[in-house]
């Protein structure tokens, strides 16, 4: 597929309706993207027509409508396949969102593995999706929870990582983009170390999945868990990769039609791959929106889309470091553009409050990240994330809506 070889951004803009309105009479500013990513037209136009055209049950059905469905849904599993670079389409198991996916190969996979004793080992920077199920296990097996520390710049600390492995670490549960910092890890690495000691490596890639393509394979991942809100899809569809010799050895997260091979009075079998793990009537029209989501950003080029989003964060970097009224956290220089602040003497929900005022939208809390907010000695922080359709215009907004915050507290 050939890509423009100039990135439009106006153009890019154009193709999603919501920020075209304005907010309290101000155009706009849209910085909210690492909690949710607006939707283009031609992922609600593919909505509308799997719902108004093609819309059945998938798999089993001998209709056209069925078969249309079943085939649009499947197409969606290879565009996600390709994405990541999965070994086969086989090997994505669609769900509700990372966070069940995580779900799953904590109960599927972890749980009938793990004793007292065993260790799993997080980072600090971990969302709660990717902390609260390893926490469950420590409640109910009696493992223990690893934590690793970032580095002042708010970096992985990988010296600290390697000293958490042990003999007894079964699981690296890790995240490949803090959805606070925009820090990204090497995963790479991290699976080296951890295989080298015989561990598993779970990623939360639900932030880097939506700025830039995955090499699962080359990262060493054994499970990858993306979600489809984030890449300019549908809320209600997520993606779990695994190695196929792992997913063959788990028994179904939840029991229902569709993940069985037969069922009989005195004893079940179950069917294989993707769909021992996608029980009763799946989310067929958000897969079918995701794949729209993602074949729209490969039609743009990803490599544009990088490099757009790069100019966006050193623009963004450069003008919120003169804001003497702000502290950055996590400022480090390889990074996708997302930027957690606060101001002195001034809460962030009202900050954030004060930025809505002038058409800003942007994230205000822990960001359900609180083990990341103990490291920096806050309780919240204000974050702006930018995406694909933001300007520097954008930037240059929140820059001078922060200073006109200030001026409340001051």
């Amino acid at each position: 597929m050939s890509h423009p070889t100039v990135f439009d951004v106006d153009a890019v803009r154009a193709d999603f309706p919501i920020l075209a309105q304005k907010i309290h009479g101000k155009p706009l500013t849209y910085l909210d993207s690492a909690a949710s990513a607006q939707k283009p037209r031609q992922v609600l136009d593919r909505l509308m027509q799997a719902y108004s055209e093609d819309y059945a049950n998938v798999h089993r059905g001998l209709h056209t409508l069925a078969n249309r469905s079943t085939e649009a849904y499947e197409n969606a599993r290879e565009i996600v396949a390709r994405h990541l670079n999965a070994e086969a389409p086989e090997q994505i198991i669609f769900t509700r969102s990372s966070t069940e996916a995580i779900n799953l190969v904590a109960q599927a996979y972890a749980r009938p593995r793990v004793q007292e004793g065993d260790e799993i080992v997080l980072s600090v920077m971990e969302h709660h999706s990717n902390i609260v199920p390893w926490h469950q296990l420590r409640e109910e097996k009696g493992v223990v929870l690893k934590w690793v520390e970032l580095t002042p710049d708010g970096q992985l600390d990988m010296d600290a990582l390697e000293a958490a492995l042990s003999p007894r670490t079964k699981i690296v549960a890790v995240v490949h983009m803090s959805n606070v910092l925009g820090t990204v890890t090497p995963i790479a690495d991290i699976a080296r170390l951890a295989h080298e000691r015989g561990a598993v490596v779970m990623v939360d890639g639900s932030q880097f999945a939506a700025h830039g393509p995955v090499d699962v394979q080359a990262l060493g991942a054994d499970f990858y868990a993306c979600t489809g809100h984030k890449i300019y899809g549908p809320s209600g569809i997520g993606a779990l990769y695994g190695k196929r010799e792992l997913l063959e050895a788990m028994p179904p997260f939840m029991g229902g039609g569709e993940m069985i091979a037969s069922v009989g009075r005195d004893e079940i079998t179950y069917a294989g791959l993707p769909n021992r793990f996608e029980p009763g009537t799946p989310p067929i029209a958000q897969a079918i929106g995701l794949g729209a989501a993602i074949e729209y950003v490969n039609g743009l080029g990803w490599d544009n889309v990088q490099a757009h989003e790069a100019t966006l964060r050193d623009y963004a970097r450069e003008r919120l470091r003169g804001i003497n009224a702000i502290t950055l956290y996590g400022d480090t220089r390889e990074k996708a553009p997302v930027f957690a602040f606060s101001m002195a003497g001034a809460h962030p929900h009202d900050v954030a409050t004060i930025l809505d005022r002038e058409g800003i939208a942007i994230r205000a809390g822990a960001h359900c990240a609180e083990p990341l907010m103990d490291f920096f000695g806050v309780t919240a922080t204000c974050r702006a994330s930018f995406a694909m359709y933001n300007t520097t215009e954008d930037v240059d907004r929140l820059a001078a809506a922060i200073e006109k915050a200030h001026s409340f507290f001051v």
